[in-house]
């Protein structure tokens, strides 16, 4: 038999799922591209691994940030705009929230699912990985700034279609099967998010 690891997404439980997000919600509510193509991945795996004998495990991330995080999505993009003292802009009122989750938390999470699948049956089990903890979106800013020591230039603007309002991870059944427990504060991720910041862009 085969074992397999898909790569979702929280975006899958878009706005209508009550907090915190659990597994077992029918989760058809995504409002964004994006959303919807993961969930659909998950749908294709749990009809097709039965047939393939596949020991298979979804993985829904929740907004991953660390070092090496892509330099378009907002920590990074952030980091680089206060560097130059520029300002940000923040879609909304601030008040939206990510269940924020450090690099190397994911990564442990991703390697107990690949342990978990060598013993696992037949079949697509669904798992959250996040932090448990919402951080709302300017004190994501305040806490990156302060960070950096400057005092961040915001704009605002309207909040962008496709953008869920919260995003907040039930840890429960990751905890109990695969033994995930994130261990990184957000303010710990920031300060090692920008260790690697500032050691790479001195270089450039």
């Amino acid at each position: 038999m085969s074992r397999f690891v898909f790569g979702s997404s929280s975006s899958v439980y878009g706005n209508d799922t009550p907090p915190p997000f659990r597994e077992d919600v029918p989760a058809v509510g995504a409002i964004s591209p994006y959303g919807a193509t993961k969930r659909a991945g998950e749908i294709l795996l749990n009809s097709f691994a039965p047939h393939a004998k596949l020991r298979a495990a979804a993985l829904r991330f929740f907004t991953v940030y660390g070092p090496r995080q892509r330099p378009d999505l907002a920590i990074h993009s952030f980091a680089h705009r206060f560097a130059k003292g520029e300002p940000v802009t923040l879609f909304g009122d601030g008040s939206e929230s990510r269940d924020y989750t450090y690099v190397a938390d994911i990564v442990s999470g991703v390697t107990a699912a690949i342990d978990w699948t060598a013993k696992a049956p037949v079949g697509l089990e669904i798992f959250n990985l996040g932090s448990r903890e919402p951080v709302p979106l300017k004190t994501m800013v305040d806490e990156l700034a302060g960070a950096m020591g400057v005092t961040p230039q915001i704009q605002w603007a309207p909040r962008q279609p496709g953008d869920v309002l919260h995003t907040f991870a039930d840890l429960t059944k990751s905890e109990r099967m695969l033994g995930f427990r994130p261990r990184t504060t957000f303010r710990e991720g920031i300060r090692q998010f920008l260790t690697w910041f500032e050691e790479t862009y001195a270089r450039q």
